[in-house]
């Protein structure tokens, strides 16, 4: 890969490669615009689909298809390598391992989709020891309004490629916050690739930004304690250590994501928690492994693609090498979590577990700014150093939920029935109106954001009671088991107090808001009289007064609190409508 060269193939003058591989006789232009700008540009959008047509038409190995539609107007792609030239996906999830690689989710950070042109190219023609139980799937790019809106400017720290995408979609979505709340045609159409792929393995490709250091790659795995079970356990003891270890043999260093800002690394750094809004996090839903690459931002183009393109190769030579335990380890998670009462939500860091790792940085200095006059952080490419540095890669959760039997879920809430049918979640509808009797949440306390983000002002920290009750619902109404394969996938959006939950998210904030209210001077005679027919409530508002000197001098806060005691109060007013059965 030192020295990458431009090709242009002429299938009828091969006689070194299997020509059972090709479809038809005649010459193709399979170099792409990196090799031809000598490692300094990417290719346009139109530039990378006309490569993989030319590979699809060349080569019975490498298929390509549209799927679904984004919010550009133009479909996402999918490629595959098949060894076998198959492409059958029931069959080759009997007997192959599958990896799925996203490109271009941020188009600006454009190496993951040059160095993945390459690298099929080269499993194509044999000029590349090709895997034989592994089936390597890709999406070009993902984000294709962003890689429509090309520009030089927007990536203010990169060092190439000279001209790049822009980090929003067609609508300005950053769709690496988009995998739950799926406000994109993008999501939608991803969904549909991931499930139909359904990969044991999946990378997403990016260049980070963040500190100095001397390292062009570095790596952003799934969080192993949130991964769980022993597929976790898998990741942190074998995955990654071969992957620096495979990596070192080729003098290819490599470092955990370095998630600090504005901060040096060697003050110790934690890993970076890819909740499920995140492409790792929500591949974690289905117990995929998921590994983020990230190359250094400061590094020249060439090397940042020569680098993917190695850790990548590296990757499938570990997945080839694993002989399908990847695939048992998936269906061991399955069932660990199907096994369980419970479910661990809501992850922190765990300060009291670190992991020590020899860290190769440059040494950094506060200095005066000499545009603000104030202190500014700068780093010394003259005085590289190696460092033990203390490294916090253990989480562990704060909450967990019960697990219930299924969950109902009233027909009026379309939204999340069209977000439940494009992760192939099963469900079945209520045939005749039935009166069920179910857990009832009632939401307790939440957190909004004041600020806009990914057209949200998300919630946090959300609480919630619960009551038994019966319930009535209507025909048509879904009732969706929570032991199927998107298990995982249920909990964390269904149930309102995990992080990345549909009511987090704002897909139920109408039952917030209250409905109907009261005129107070038509209420007070109502309030009277039900005090009196309500001796109990009476005395708990007299302690009230007596207690809270502010509730006691605010009549309108003395109404609202009797209002909310009596049967005028609205029943559906903070009643999460997602319900749970229990057995």
């Amino acid at each position: 890969m030192k020295n990458i060269s431009i090709l242009i193939l002429t299938i009828v003058i091969i006689t070194s490669c299997d020509l059972s591989k090709y479809k038809i006789t005649k010459e193709y232009d399979l170099s792409t615009t990196f090799e031809k700008s000598n490692g300094e540009e990417t290719g346009t959008y139109k530039e990378v689909i006309d490569f993989y047509t030319q590979l699809d038409d060349a080569f019975t190995t490498i298929q390509m298809k549209k799927v679904g539609i984004t919010d550009s107007g133009e479909p996402l792609h999918l490629v595959v390598y098949d060894p076998e030239s198959n492409f059958d996906w029931s069959a080759i999830h009997k007997n192959k391992t599958v990896l799925l690689i996203n490109n271009g989710i941020h188009p600006g950070e454009s190496d993951g989709i040059d160095a993945t042109m390459i690298m099929l190219r080269k499993f194509a023609q044999d000029s590349l020891k090709a895997p034989k139980n592994t089936v390597i799937a890709t999406i070009p790019i993902y984000n294709v309004g962003g890689a429509l809106n090309r520009n030089s400017t927007s990536r203010t720290n990169q060092n190439g490629p000279k001209e790049y995408g822009f980090r929003g979609n067609a609508r300005n979505y950053d769709l690496n916050r988009d995998f739950i709340k799926m406000d994109s045609k993008n999501a939608f159409a991803f969904a549909e690739i991931f499930h139909q792929v359904n990969p044991d393995v999946f990378i997403d490709n990016h260049v980070s930004n963040g500190a100095d250091y001397q390292y062009t790659l570095t790596h952003l795995l799934t969080q192993h304690n949130r991964l769980g079970g022993s597929l976790g356990k898998y990741l942190k003891e074998n995955l990654m250590i071969q992957l620096e270890d495979s990596l070192a043999v080729k003098g290819i260093p490599i470092t955990p994501y370095v998630n600090v800002f504005n901060e040096v690394p060697e003050k110790g750094f934690s890993q970076f928690l890819d909740t499920p809004r995140y492409s790792t996090g929500y591949t974690t839903l289905w117990n995929t492994l998921g590994l983020m690459i990230e190359t250094h931002m400061l590094k020249p183009y060439q090397q940042r693609v020569e680098s993917t393109y190695e850790l990548m190769t590296t990757c499938i030579d570990i997945i080839e090498n694993s002989e399908g335990r990847i695939k048992k380890l998936r269906a061991e998670n399955q069932k660990y979590f199907e096994d369980s009462k419970f479910y661990p939500i809501n992850y922190a860091v765990n300060k009291d577990t670190l992991t020590t790792i020899d860290f190769q940085g440059y040494e950094a200095e506060k200095l005066k700014s000499e545009v603000t006059q104030l202190s500014r952080l700068k780093y010394n490419k003259e005085k590289p150093f190696h460092k033990e540095v203390s490294y916090y890669d253990y989480f562990q959760a704060k909450d967990s939920i019960s697990i219930p039997k299924a969950y109902v879920i009233p027909q009026g809430w379309w939204a999340i029935k069209d977000r439940l049918l494009a992760n192939k979640i099963d469900f079945e509808t209520l045939e005749k109106d039935s009166l069920m009797e179910v857990e009832v949440y009632r939401i307790k306390n939440f957190e909004t954001s004041s600020t806009p983000y990914e057209g949200h002002y998300l919630h946090k920290n959300t609480s919630v009671t619960a009551s038994v009750k019966r319930v009535k619902f209507r025909k048509g109404d879904m009732i969706v088991p929570t032991h199927q394969a998107g298990m995982r996938y249920l909990l964390e959006t269904l149930e309102p107090s995990a992080v990345d939950s549909f009511f987090n998210w704002n897909f139920f904030d109408t039952i917030l808001q209250q409905k109907e209210g009261f005129s107070p001077y038509v209420f007070e005679d109502i309030a009277l009289s039900f005090l009196k027919e309500n001796p109990s409530v009476k005395k708990a508002f007299e302690d009230k007064k007596a207690k809270d000197k502010a509730f006691r001098n605010n009549w309108y806060a003395q109404l609202d609190w009797i209002h909310k005691k009596s049967p005028n109060y609205e029943k559906a007013h903070l009643v999460y409508p997602v319900f749970r059965m229990l057995n």
